[in-house]
């Protein structure tokens, strides 16, 4: 039997095809989280089966009783509030499966978990995830006693020893990290595996509790005890993948009999990308026993996967008409949740044309003539347009008396006259103007002049009449110079003058990148995104990926901040 862990940040990540993805982790069982899609999701080989299955850890969330695996353990210590937010987010799904372990059939819950993140400017979410912990612990050792084998796999948040972090000394009070603290109660190290099987016997002795109460085991460092620098999570903005500059904070914890009599091996692959953490993976010398029927929970058995025409009203809430629907969403603990985690389904009304009150919109046409025959009623009015699509986009000229000035004496910019100027319209011999329907002439696109072909070195404009093309060369300069002179010509600058230049005091550009000190090379421009009072200013960095500061392909600690005033 083997199982993977894997936080893929979003399900995007399996861009060849779900199915490729899976069959690439070569797994029985894969448990993914951040799947973007409101839930973590666990997927099963037909041969791994699992004959129970429910989501959450509280069994508010469940609607079947069928097929659930129960054991919610002593819940006292949380209000039936806290319970149903705790639960909100789907951040747990538990399957229950058959194995056989030295040739005795046992029973594996699988837990796939999502732990929270704790925000240092949101205190209520560091809450949040230390009850999540002890909500989740809770539930596994309660399971555990019921007589199941307990695996606890997924995102845990949480760097458990120094040899798990990059940069443990920057931290300060390390070890008195409460999600650390947690991890020491819920974990027995490997280190301590007689002495924890000595003090099970010494409890059943004495009926005390032995002296260190953690019943699982980190089945990597149970194989990789002083391995370093096996990290599983990277800043992917700093470009920290780079140089490994990361952290261990996914899992594979499984109760210590099971590590025991089944795991023979677990380890991490980092070589595998797509995400900004890694797969990781145990291995177990127990076959699986698959199960004949499904639980209700998976997903061939929900409406929407069966195959079914399903009607448009069980996608939608029937909800109470006198209460507001931001009252029926009202979070009772405000703040609990982070943005972009809160689940989907808790206003499923809200883009299905209604308003905040559940009251249907008005059409925008009121009339007794249907929509379509008061659309072709306006068509049938307005008259068609017979112009080239070109006349859309030319701006207007200015009409002034004809004058026989040299229209080079207003600009001097040593060009020919004998050009017409694209951007302004000018009436040909023959009739038409441009912008009218007439045959076009062929000839060489020009990219100088978008409105005209380019014949020699004369632009001849669309529309004119097809006879133009044969007209002698001195007709052509003649017409040209009257229409000219029939337009104002634009305002040039002065003779000399750089038309960039003049930009460039107008539109400034970003300021060059100073070389960093330590490497020499060009920085790279960053902008406080952070809310606070340095929001929106911009600094310069090494462009080198984030590291350790002992390596030194890492990137230095050069910081500039940019001055506006240059």
């Amino acid at each position: 039997m083997k199982i993977v862990s894997w936080n893929i940040n979003g399900i995007r990540t399996f861009k060849g095809g779900i199915k490729n993805a899976l069959e690439s982790l070569d797994a029985d069982i894969v448990c993914v989280q951040e799947t973007k899609v409101t839930r973590v999701a666990t997927y099963c080989k037909d041969s791994a089966t699992p004959f129970a299955a429910e989501e959450g850890l509280t069994g508010l969330l469940t609607t079947n009783p069928k097929g659930t695996i129960g054991c919610y353990g002593d819940s006292s210590e949380f209000s039936s509030e806290e319970l149903q937010l705790l639960d909100n987010e789907g951040r747990a799904v538990l399957t229950q499966h058959r194995v056989m372990c030295e040739d005795t059939p046992e029973t594996v819950t699988v837990i796939n978990v999502y732990c929270p993140r704790a925000d240092p400017e949101k205190p209520e979410r560091e809450h949040f995830k230390l009850q999540f912990y002890k909500l989740l612990q809770c539930r596994a050792e309660a399971i555990l006693e019921a007589g199941s084998r307990v695996i606890i796999l997924g995102d845990v948040n949480t760097s458990h020893r120094p040899i798990d972090h990059c940069d443990p000394d920057y931290i300060d009070d390390f070890e008195d990290h409460p999600g650390r603290k947690w991890l020491n109660g819920l974990l027995v190290d490997d280190s301590e595996g007689k002495e924890y099987e000595k003090n099970n016997e010494e409890s059943e002795n004495t009926s005390s509790k032995p002296l260190r109460s953690g019943k699982f085991v980190d089945t990597f460092r149970h194989f990789h005890p002083t391995r370093s620098k096996a990290f599983t999570c990277w800043n992917t903005m700093t470009g920290a993948r780079q140089t490994n500059y990361g952290t261990r904070i996914d899992y594979i914890f499984a109760d210590h009999p099971l590590v025991k009599m089944g795991f023979v091996a677990a380890d991490i692959m980092p070589e595998v990308e797509g995400s900004d953490h890694c797969p990781v993976w145990g291995k177990l010398c127990c076959p699986l026993l698959s199960s004949s029927k499904l639980p209700p929970l998976c997903t061939r058995n929900l409406p929407e996967f069966a195959g079914r025409q399903q009607k448009l009203s069980r996608f939608l809430i029937k909800m109470d008409q006198q209460q507001p629907v931001r009252e029926a969403c009202r979070d009772p603990l405000p703040g609990s949740q982070e943005t972009g985690e809160t689940r989907e389904n808790l206003n499923p009304l809200g883009s299905a044309g209604t308003t905040s009150t559940g009251k249907k919109r008005k059409l925008a046409v009121e009339s007794g003539v249907p929509k379509s025959k008061k659309i072709m009623t306006l068509k049938a009015a307005t008259p068609k347009p017979q112009g080239n699509l070109l006349a859309f986009f030319k701006p207007k000229s200015v009409p002034v008396a004809p004058t026989r000035e040299d229209p080079v004496s207003q600009c001097e910019r040593g060009e020919e006259r004998n050009e017409v100027t694209p951007s302004q319209p000018h009436t040909f011999k023959g009739g038409h103007s441009a912008g009218q329907d007439v045959p076009s002439i062929p000839g060489t696109p020009c990219t100088e002049y978008p409105q005209g072909v380019c014949m020699g070195d004369k632009v001849h404009v669309p529309g004119s009449n097809i006879q133009d093309a044969s007209v002698n060369s001195q007709n052509q300069e003649k017409d040209a110079a009257l229409a000219s002179e029939a337009t104002v010509d634009p305002p040039c600058p002065r003779k000399g003058a750089s038309l960039g230049g003049f930009w460039k005091t107008v539109l400034r550009g970003p300021p060059p990148p100073p070389p960093c000190k330590a490497h020499g090379e060009p920085c790279v421009l960053r902008t406080v995104k952070k809310a606070g009072p340095n929001m929106g200013k911009q600094f310069f960095v090494c462009n080198r990926p984030q590291g350790h500061a002992s390596n030194p392909e890492a990137r230095c600690n050069y910081f500039s901040w940019v001055d506006k005033g240059k």
